[in-house]
Parts: structure tokens; sequence; C-alpha cells
């Protein structure tokens, strides 16, 4: 089993910044996509941005060019820098990670995102 711990979440204006990181832990081999997903109330789950083993990355429209994923493989970590927060970014993020063809979630961090 691979557990995932997010941290980084908060309350911020819109505008700001936060930084979300993602901790795997476990029984890791060889992890090989990472990426961030989130909950907006009453929405369902969407997938935010991606990064393979290799440092490829992909984003969502709706975030890119405000958001950059990345990652420490010696660390086992995930990062997502968040800049020019909007109110519609406001929800529950979560970050899962790939390993021999089985997907591990995290519980989530809150970003609050005020007008």
């Amino acid at each position: 089993q691979v557990q995932l711990v997010e941290s980084g979440g908060g309350l911020v204006q819109a505008g700001g910044s936060l930084r979300l990181s993602c901790v795997a832990s476990g029984r890791i081999f060889s992890i090989n996509g990472m990426g961030w997903y989130r909950q907006a109330p009453g929405k369902q789950r969407e997938w935010v941005a991606g990064i393979t083993n290799s440092g490829w990355t992909n984003y969502a429209d709706s975030v890119k060019g405000r958001f950059t994923i990345s990652r420490d493989n010696a660390k086992n970590t995930v990062y997502l820098q968040m800049n020019s927060l909007k109110p519609e970014d406001t929800g529950v993020y979560y970050c899962s990670v790939d390993q021999r063809a089985t997907s591990y979630w995290g519980q989530g961090t809150q970003v609050t995102v005020s007008a």
C-alpha cells in the first residue's frame, strides 16, 4: 500500500498564492504519474494537473498559466504551486499517484479563495 498526505491548503484572498505538497510513503517501488485533482462543493471531482516520471506536465485549461506542478522523486513528493488564485479555485484538492497499474489517493486538503 501507498499512503499519500497532502498539506499546504488554507484560506487566501483572490490573487494570492498557495503551494500544496503531497508526500507518498509505504510500499513504494516505482511511482509513475502523479497528479492533482479538486472537488468544489456540489460538483464532481475534476483533474487539475499531472506530471509523468520523466517530468512531462499537463494542465486543465482552467489553471493553465497560473498553476505549476512539479515533483521530487527522491522525496516521493509532488507539488502544486498555485498563483493568481480565483474564488472558483475553491475546493478540496487531492493528490493521486500511479504505481504498478494502481492509483492511490490522499485524503485531500481544503483550499478556500475569498473574493
